[in-house]
């Protein structure tokens, strides 16, 4: 997949294979609703509207939807962006798989929201949780309560909201080449998926499964493309982390870059969208500030040999699922 425009930072949407587009730069919001201050998210897509930001990647889930569409309608209120400049992606969560509850959960972020369509919508994991409104289902000793899911169904209740208008492009998340060929070859497919979100970095970069999603002109949306934090609760620390490694920190002393922009800047020159997630408004500077130069052929080449074919996120609460799937190559 080839586009004929260098991005910039004023211009730097690309095509969907919908007829649709979306920003290559996009802020991710990720956060957990116990620990982290009321208002930061808030906070955070204001500040990044004003620095340059028009893609924000969210999750009802995240339960800060409420915080981000306010953002959204003061920046709109106040001139700085109409609806149309702002790329919002939200995702169907795990409880809510089954082809009944996926208006009503898209209708869910709408309200919080107080938008009329969300840009892209797309379904968080190919796995599900038993169905209901308990995020995370246990059994009475604590075990996770799982739930075989009918990934075609889903997708056609997507498919039926996109041709309601409540959402104008939709796609998957987490998915492998055996999930989505489940939805590529499914009787009767009106829409492709237009994204499929993984994590994507120098160290794991995907490199079958972007050739698969470019073969059926899907778009690689990369999270978690700086690496992840430290939590070992949750990341697989045994990975070095991504911003110390010394060949991205040599390219960036020579652009008078840091290592998190030389990375960000690798992705972007795949034609993979990158959404770095970050509250702290001098990161949201700096991982916006991409745009101004560009890396060789050879440094190119040099980031892809760092490639461990490791993830930082090993989804763990999943691991007993029947259908888990991340043992396969891609």
């Amino acid at each position: 997949m080839s586009f004929e425009r260098s991005p910039t930072a004023e211009n730097h949407r690309i095509p969907l294979n919908d007829g649709n587009n979306i920003p290559l730069m996009g802020l991710g919001t990720f956060s957990m609703p116990k620990i982290t201050p009321k208002n930061a998210c808030y906070n955070a897509v204001k500040i990044a509207i004003d620095v340059g930001y028009r893609h924000f990647d969210g999750a009802w889930v995240y339960g800060n939807e409420d915080e981000v569409g306010r953002a959204f309608q003061e920046k709109i209120a106040d001139g700085t962006v109409s609806r149309d400049d702002i790329y919002y992606c939200g995702k169907l969560w795990n409880t809510y798989h089954p082809p009944e509850m996926v208006r009503p959960t898209l209708e869910k972020s709408l309200k919080l929201m107080k938008f009329d369509y969300i840009d892209l919508y797309i379904i968080e994991l190919p796995m599900a949780f038993k169905p209901g409104d308990v995020i995370y289902p246990k059994d009475e000793n604590g075990k996770f309560v799982y739930h075989l899911t009918d990934l075609c169904a889903t997708w056609e209740a997507l498919e039926a909201c996109k041709d309601a208008g409540l959402v104008k492009s939709i796609g998957v998340s987490n998915f492998n080449r055996r999930q989505l060929e489940q939805i590529l070859n499914k009787p009767g497919l009106k829409y492709k998926p237009a994204v499929n979100q993984i994590e994507c970095h120098p160290y794991f970069t995907q490199i079958k499964l972007k050739e698969f999603c470019d073969l059926h002109g899907i778009v690689i949306v990369g999270y978690s493309p700086l690496g992840t934090c430290r939590d070992s609760t949750w990341v697989n620390v045994k990975i070095p982390s991504l911003l110390d490694d010394p060949i991205i920190n040599t390219m960036a002393a020579k652009y008078k870059k840091t290592s998190a922009q030389v990375a960000l800047r690798y992705q972007i020159q795949r034609n993979i969208v990158v959404i770095p997630k970050s509250f702290n408004p001098g990161r949201i500077k700096e991982n916006f500030e991409i745009f101004d130069f560009c890396l060789t052929d050879e440094e190119m080449k040099r980031i892809y040999a760092l490639n461990k074919n490791e993830r930082y996120v090993e989804l763990l609460m999943w691991r007993d699922h029947p259908e888990y799937p991340f043992d396969d190559e891609y």
